[in-house]
């Protein structure tokens, strides 16, 4: 192993040791780098410190790169941003491979090999206080302070010039920045230095706090309970809604205050420089919007909750751990005269900054968006129809919720999910559709998560087949009781916060759709018990939908034909082609062969129904505004609407 790659092993993994680390980094920020007489190493944009492999810090050209302190100060304003901007990316190697930290040229200055750049609560309790100057002098008298100033070229200048001014004085360059309301750097030429020297400043603060009697534990930030909860959260949702009716994810943090102002500025890219605090009224909050230029991030409303919003639940639970940092921060900063704002002038360069605002598109969904991150429930979400329905909709945008009585199946599920199509684009709750108190607890759950509902997708269903002449009370309430009571339970609960989102006769329209069955629309031989919850869910369904028109929630069934490859069919020991060639409902089925070449003969296209056959269904739902009560089939023409 070359000299460079086992430094960059050694650096990968103390970036990993930091960034996974919540005292030291907090949503990805932060950075490091190793440097050659010739080449600079550093993070790259869009890569998180907490999981960075040697293979991935950005090659850039030292000699390219100083040309940032003799080519940028010719230039003036605005203009030198972008002139410093074209200059790192020149320097990259090769050219265009990646996007260079915009702090790589304060890298490049400090002469030490490894440079760690973090941003500690504990060092930002420091930095971040009105005395925060005169206690460095006292705590680090071999460090230097740097007085805030605008990221980007404007940093790097200040650095350079703060570095030559020190290294006059002592003939070597200090070890450690304090950048004031922005963390700190240290460099050395080993990585176990640099872990001493961060050793050393947070034990140092440690004891600084504790001298103060300040603790430095995180905030408690206290519970929401569920009224105020299920009252609250989904009026924010639809209040929030962006300019194309798209319902904010609103997640409920706790029931306590927000910060008081703009402190760092990772705090304003994810939780924006001030919160709102007020009722949840329209025009309470449109009027904050006018006066800031933004809909809040964070919003305590007295009495209710705090909470955070967001176009995804990525972006409402970053806005929460922001949230979470600032106030701790804000406790922290009593040991050294209590808070520090950011000007007006300053939090006003980060909000309209082009670099944060390509750290803000980084947390946003990528791929199709028919479903444009609305807040899709799928019961019985944990494998089968109710998974592959899940699937599809996240693809289209769709943030998923899993529920499932099997909550450690649905929760593998949601982070398979997550591991293909983003991070917190799925989640799972615990549900026995069957059991009221349980469904209560789930709808608790959900809105407690991301603030409400857009779609319910009741999928949860059971069969017991046999005769009629032989099927068990138990086996015919079992089957009762999850397809049509479970329906019954999950639409009284689920119209209740989807009709709470309803805050004007523009309010958008949301769904339940129960996921049915062929046997929903003609009798099944030996298989009464599930055909006849399943007529009596079509007959909900379309109570329903006359019911909730007024609370603007479409209400339909879809009504598949056999998923011939799924769980509940093909199952060994309980699938329904075992049942049915036990409970001899196909004359002359000598094994399971024979049962499943009966039920695909029935099926002019010849071929069982697939999950996706089923999301294609739902979707309609969802876009079709002029349809509800309505039991739609999906059964490659085995069964047909009638005239």
């Amino acid at each position: 192993m070359t000299n460079i790659a086992a430094s960059l092993k050694s650096l990968a993994a103390l970036s990993r040791q930091y960034g996974a680390d919540p005292e030291y980094v907090f949503l990805g920020g932060g950075n490091t780098s190793f440097k050659t007489k010739s080449d600079l190493y550093i993070k790259p944009s869009g890569v998180a410190l907490a999981t960075i492999q040697p293979e991935q810090f950005l090659k850039m050209d030292r000699k390219d790169l100083q040309k940032v302190f003799t080519e940028g100060p010719k230039v003036e304003g605005d203009a030198r941003e972008a002139v410093v901007k074209a200059l790192q990316l020149a320097a990259v190697r090769p050219q265009g491979a990646g996007r260079p930290s915009v702090e790589a040229p304060v890298h490049e200055i400090i002469q030490y090999q490894f440079v760690v750049h973090t941003h500690p609560a504990l060092v930002n309790g420091l930095t971040c206080a009105k005395n925060g100057k005169a206690a460095c002098v006292k705590l680090f008298p071999k460090a230097i302070w740097l007085d805030y100033c605008n990221p980007g070229s404007t940093l790097a200048f200040n650095v350079k010039a703060a570095l030559d001014t020190a290294s006059k004085k002592t003939g070597k360059q200090p070890q450690v920045i304090f950048l004031q309301k922005h963390g700190v750097f240290i460099g050395a030429d080993t990585c176990d230095e640099v872990a001493k020297l961060y050793a050393q400043v947070m034990d140092t603060l440690k004891k600084a706090y504790k001298k103060a009697k300040i603790a430095v534990t995180d905030p408690d930030l206290d519970t929401i309970a569920d009224d105020a909860l299920l009252e609250t959260a989904p009026v924010l949702r639809t209040l929030l809604s962006d300019a194309e009716g798209n319902r904010a994810i609103v997640k409920a943090v706790g029931n306590s205050a927000a910060f008081a102002g703009p402190l760092t500025p990772d705090h304003i890219v994810y939780a924006k420089s001030f919160a709102y605090k007020g009722s949840a009224d329209a025009a309470k909050l449109a009027a904050f919007q006018e006066k800031y230029g933004y809909q809040p991030k964070v919003l305590e409303i007295p009495g209710k909750g705090l909470f955070t919003a967001g176009a995804t639940l990525n972006d409402a639970k970053s806005s929460a751990i922001a949230l979470a940092n600032a106030r701790k921060i804000e406790a922290l900063t009593a040991a050294f005269g209590g808070p520090n704002y950011l000007t007006k002038k300053e939090y006003s360069f980060i909000e309209n900054w082009e670099v944060e605002s390509y750290r803000r598109s980084m947390n946003g969904v990528a791929g199709a968006s028919r479903l444009a991150n609305r807040v899709c429930v799928v019961t019985g979400g944990a494998q089968g129809f109710g998974l592959g329905i899940a699937e599809f909709l996240i693809a289209q945008g769709g943030t998923i919720v899993l529920a499932d009585m099997n909550y450690d199946g649905a929760q593998a599920a949601a982070d398979d999910l997550c591991a293909k199509f983003g991070k917190n684009r799925a989640f799972a709750v615990a549900v026995n559709v069957a059991d009221e108190a349980s469904v209560e607890k789930m709808m608790a759950d959900i809105v407690r998560e991301v603030g409400g509902i857009d779609l319910f997708v009741n999928n949860a269903g059971v069969v017991r087949s046999g005769s009629v002449m032989e099927l068990t009370l138990k086996d015919f309430s079992f089957v009762t009781n999850i397809n049509y009571i479970g329906y019954f339970l999950c639409s009284k609960y689920a119209a209740r916060v989807m009709a709470t989102q309803m805050t004007s006769p523009d309010s958008r329209w949301t769904d339940i759709v129960q996921v049915n069955s062929k046997s929903g629309l003609e009798g099944s031989n030996k298989n009464g018990a599930y055909a006849g919850s399943k007529f009596g869910g079509i007959g909900l369904t379309q109570s329903f939908a006359k019911e909730l028109v007024t609370s603007h929630i479409k209400v339909n069934s879809v009504c598949p034909g056999n998923y011939l490859d799924g769980p509940l069919w093909s199952d060994p020991v309980r699938g329904l082609f075992v049942q049915y060639l036990q409970a001899g409902k196909v004359p002359g089925a000598k094994n399971v062969e024979d049962v499943r070449e009966f039920y695909m003969a029935k099926v002019p296209m010849h071929r069982g129904c697939l999950p996706s056959d089923v999301a294609r269904a739902i979707i309609y739902c969802v876009e079709q505004e002029y349809e509800t009560g309505q039991a739609i089939p999906v059964t490659g023409g085995q069964n047909m609407l009638h005239a």
